[in-house]
């Protein structure tokens, strides 16, 4: 049901995330891939017998690399009626295998349902570009009238009785103990994924479960259209005299944005991360600052049409009142039952652990900062638009570093190409750009590259990369894939794709990204190896469990900083000259520098999240509730959430990382715990055994094995709290 994965994730614009033959158990595998069972030729049949309209959304991907998304030649206006179609074919299949008279197998019922939906899959490859990177009014209508009906026709399959009572005969009969291990895992999935979504429901709750999930599909699309529209509709325009402390490389950027905008002479500031960040950083104007600051963090706040506080509030009503429907006390304990951290106190526990270290370690940042500021004249105590500002100036201090020269060695386009190397040496992964033209793109932004086996030749993918800012285009940063790896039917390649928020640098000029923003680059590049590397038989061991997936990326954000990187690719933007020892000793110094911030700011939403998915929501004030959670975890006055509730989309735009955005920290101590493998290793982060154990066990076996598993088969062990401690510099714990 692979479909059913990703309908919820193109709905909800929620951050997402093939090489060689599958070793073990060949003769399985062929018999998978080559033969075709009575239910597969019903299939086939079914979708014959319904007249299709001319349609490219529908339409199997034709051309080079096994076919590819035709994203220059479909119409928004083909989109509903391609849905309906899809939506048709797709529960005439799911009636087939239902109805089918013979005794539930593996072969028909399992896999049948995993050669299901690939009409629907196509469509939502379509839909992901039009709601993440080039969304319109006309889009947003589309979705808000088709998000429901999705709902709908999704719940008809999951409360599908017959088709969950042979998905039940296959998970408790006698055959599943004869089925290979990640075949039993398939199962396993697919009944989760029916008995914890409403399929055991009989009657009047059945119904109320499915009515929930439709309004919520409502709800959850307004919410992230209303915090699209505040970053769309605020933009600060400055003039010359207001760029007062801004480096070249921001104002240049700043330029860019107000001509894209056609207000050319002037300079931008968008309603965006990657744009609000290096402005608090370096703006000497503290009134535009707070101004800055305060639209940013606003957003979905402004008390006006699009403001997201009551939205939230029947969200979280409606996903207590479902899983009570269920028998579960609470959303989080529904959310955290299939997740390696399995109930919400375990999540709690790691993050309390975590939480007074990141507090304290503010307290000393402020110290600093407030000592700077008084001799600099002002005397009021620090404010979170000040923080950026300030902590730049202690960089300086302490470290003698300054953020704006490093950035002038981070040239997006060799970073890019830093990327490359390390896939080189890791994965055996060699990438060439495709012939301009000759892959589909949506936007001349977008560049292809075609991934191969180093060794062999042989052709793993493609690599799309969405790399710049523009309107329609949600902010921060993510993975897609279009198609993922799959053996069961004919071994399928990988359609990866990154999508970034970076400011342009002018014309003729190189793009130059801060430190963070080059990390962020790695980590989404981590997102695209875990699809690449996929050797996966089933579409639906593709997915993955929240608070293990974000654990590969992370990782990868580690080999940023090895000297090999450092190298061969951060040189001077108009020099030419490689970044100097003195500096890089400066960077690898500062490695801990402003991580009680870091870590505050981001815990401070993980906790919120999860006290919003443990607390009965009757009657709930969403920014009462926030206030009061932050004061009661004394929370610094000079730092705010990361994402603040009424903008938070990864937990209102959808539920992908809803009571579950805690998972990137479950994830770093895991990333950090990996990556003490790697540097007790003879051969620092490029040896070879352990890249080995690292492809094998952690990236190509996707979601085929318990994560828990793969990982002890990596280290040997389970992963340690203290590595985590010891990469923030926080003091351990007795």
């Amino acid at each position: 049901m692979k479909f059913r994965k990703l309908l919820v994730a193109s709905l909800v614009s929620s951050l997402i995330v093939a090489c060689g033959e599958q070793k073990s158990n060949d003769a399985q595998s062929n018999q998978d891939a080559d033969q075709k069972d009575v239910s597969q030729v019903q299939q086939e049949e079914t979708k014959s017998n319904i007249k299709k309209p001319t349609n490219l959304l529908l339409a199997e991907w034709t051309g080079p690399y096994q076919g590819v998304p035709v994203f220059d030649k479909v119409s928004l206006d083909e989109l509903k009626p391609a849905l309906e179609v899809g939506m048709e074919i797709n529960l005439k299949e799911v009636k087939e295998i239902a109805d089918n008279p013979d005794p539930a197998t593996f072969e028909n019922t399992i896999v049948a349902m995993e050669r299901t939906g690939q009409e629907l899959n196509r469509i939502f490859t379509y839909w992901g570009i039009w709601s993440s990177n080039k969304s319109s009014p006309e889009f947003r209508a589309i979705q808000r009238e088709m998000a429901p009906k999705l709902s709908a026709f999704s719940s008809k399959i999951n409360q599908n009785e017959k088709l969950f009572a042979r998905v039940k005969a296959v998970y408790e009969g006698e055959e599943m103990k004869s089925l290979r291990p990640d075949q039993q895992r398939l199962v396993q999935l697919t009944y989760n994924g029916f008995a914890r979504n409403g399929a055991t429901l009989k009657g009047e709750p059945k119904k109320r479960y499915a009515e929930i999930n439709q309004r919520l599909a409502e709800l959850h699309t307004k919410f992230s259209n209303n915090v699209l529209a505040d970053e769309e509709n605020y933009v600060l325009l400055l003039n010359k005299e207001q760029l007062g402390g801004l480096p070249d490389s921001v104002i240049s950027a700043a330029a860019g944005a107000a001509k894209a905008r056609e207000h050319e002479g002037k300079y931008a500031i968008t309603n965006t991360r990657s744009s609000m960040d290096p402005f608090l950083t370096y703006s000497t104007e503290r009134e535009l600052r707070k101004k800055v600051w305060e639209t940013y963090y606003n957003r979905g706040d402004n008390g006006d049409e699009f403001d997201n506080n009551k939205l939230i509030a029947e969200i979280l009503k409606l996903r207590h009142e479902r899983v009570n429907l269920l028998g579960y006390p609470d959303y989080a304990s529904w959310r955290l039952e299939d997740r390696m951290a399995k109930k919400p106190e375990n999540a709690m526990k790691l993050m309390q652990a975590v939480w007074p270290a990141a507090i304290a370690r503010v307290k000393e940042e402020v110290a600093d900062m407030q000592a700077i500021a008084n001799k600099e004249g002002q005397m009021d105590p620090i404010k979170p638009w000040d923080y950026r500002y300030y902590a730049e100036k202690v960089r300086k201090a302490k470290y003698d570093l300054d953020s704006d020269e490093v950035k002038q060695y981070l040239q997006l386009d060799n970073l890019r190409e830093a990327m490359f190397y390390v896939a080189g040496r890791l994965f055996n992964f060699k990438f060439t750009p495709v012939k301009e033209g000759s892959v589909p793109v949506f936007h001349t932004d977008v560049k292809v590259w075609e991934v191969t086996d180093l060794t062999s030749g042989e052709h793993i993918g493609l690599w799309y990369l969405d790399p710049f800012a523009r309107q329609g285009k949600r902010s921060g940063a993510w993975a897609t894939s279009y198609r993922s790896h799959t053996t069961y039917d004919g071994k399928r390649n990988v359609l990866a794709s990154n999508n970034s928020n970076f400011i342009k640098g002018n014309d003729g000029e190189p793009t130059l990204i801060s430190w963070d923003d080059a990390e962020t680059f790695f980590h989404e590049f981590g997102h695209a190896l875990h699809s690449l590397s996929s050797r996966v038989a089933y579409p639906s061991l593709n997915g993955g469990v929240r608070d293990y997936t974000e654990f590969q990326s992370q990782l990868l954000e580690r080999w940023l900083a090895t000297d090999e990187v450092i190298n061969r690719y951060l040189v001077h933007y108009k020099t030419g000259k490689p970044m100097p020892a003195e500096l890089i000793a400066k960077i690898k110094k500062a490695a801990t520098f402003n991580e009680g911030f870091k870590t505050t700011e981001y815990l401070a939403s993980a906790l919120v999240d999860m006290k919003l998915h443990t607390t009965n929501p009757e009657g709930i004030d969403a920014d009462k509730f926030e206030r009061e959670t932050l004061a009661a975890l004394n929370m610094p006055e000079e730092i705010v959430m990361r994402h603040r509730t009424p903008h938070f989309g990864h937990i209102f735009s959808g539920e992908g990382y809803s009571a579950g955005y805690y998972g990137y920290m479950w994830a770093e101590v895991l990333t950090s715990d990996a990556a003490e493998a790697f540097s007790e290793a003879s051969g620092g982060f490029y040896d070879k055994e352990v890249a080995a154990k690292l492809v094998e066990h952690l990236f190509s076996i996707r979601n085929a094995m318990d994560p828990a598993d793969a990982y002890r088969a990596f280290r040997g062990r389970d992963a340690k709290v203290e590595a985590l401690m010891r990469d923030r510099g926080f003091p351990i714990s007795e």
